[in-house]
């Protein structure tokens, strides 16, 4: 599955036993229950900077982001390798997430995902909005939904799916990635990106004259995901994401790609 959707799996061996923070290690059910092939596949999606869901990939092919080292971290508790697989947008990771094709996943929720996977708990919250040209000269969230309005959003994700609930004079086109949907707005194409808030934080200093309008259509949270039917999964996947609120390693993660003003889930 993973090879017919073009998907790069790569590998990075986690050696420690000891949870982070100190924290006794996750009993040996966990790890069978989570990673039932001994490596602990996490999804990851990525994106042109890495930031509180996506992940940027650098030149040697490693991703990087709060997901990978939560993923990274939720490895270690259980004493197992991990394989970071990159999908170019949610909704590829989703389909493998739900097809068991990964083990584990950190996902911005909504009803149609939660038809297809089991959630756990969140570790934050976004907000989606907006990223505008300048040659739109959009400067509300109300401007963006006219007609004749070229709105981009990213193929299969909460965010397309909300935008494409909330405009009525217009209709948002999917793209399978973030780098080529910022693309097509750094280049005239789009006149406004749909996508997180704080992604596009990240992603307006690369388009020149851009600005994210005010407001927002959505808020969700980021939570961790399991396959379907695999209660023991859903139970270790939760008590983690749960601990690592606690002990400080969503904390870290964040403070790690410098966003320390990011708040937590409580």
């Amino acid at each position: 599955m993973l090879g017919r959707i073009g998907v790069a799996a790569l590998l990075f061996p986690v050696l420690a036993v000891v949870a982070p923070g100190g924290a006794a290690p996750a009993p040996p059910e966990a790890a069978r229950a989570l990673a039932p092939g001994g490596i602990l596949r996490v999804g990851v999606v990525r994106a042109p900077q890495a930031g509180v869901f996506f992940a940027a990939v650098g030149p040697d092919g490693a991703p990087r982001g709060v997901t990978v080292d939560l993923g990274a971290a939720l490895a270690a508790g259980l004493g197992l390798p991990v394989s970071d697989v990159v999908f170019p947008n949610s909704g590829e990771c989703t389909d493998a997430v739900a097809s068991g094709a990964v083990d584990v996943a950190f996902m911005p929720v909504d009803p149609a995902r939660s038809a297809r996977v089991a959630f756990g708990p969140a570790y934050t919250a976004i907000e989606s909005t907006y990223l505008v040209s300048a040659a739109s000269g959009i400067a509300t969230l109300a401007e963006v939904d006219r007609p004749g309005r070229r709105v981009v959003g990213i193929a299969d994700t909460t965010t397309i799916r909300a935008a494409g609930r909330s405009l009525v004079a217009t209709r948002p086109v999917a793209i399978r990635g973030v780098d080529e949907a910022v693309a097509m707005l750094r280049d005239g194409r789009a006149d406004a990106l749909a996508l997180s808030r704080d992604s596009l934080e990240q992603i307006a200093p690369t388009v020149p004259g851009s600005r994210i309008v005010p407001g927002g259509f959505q808020r969700t949270t980021i939570s961790i995901a399991v396959p379907p039917g695999r209660p023991e999964a859903l139970a270790a996947a939760t008590a983690f994401l749960e601990r690592a609120k606690r002990d400080g390693t969503v904390r870290r993660a964040f403070a790690a790609l410098g966003l320390p003003g990011d708040a937590v889930a409580p």
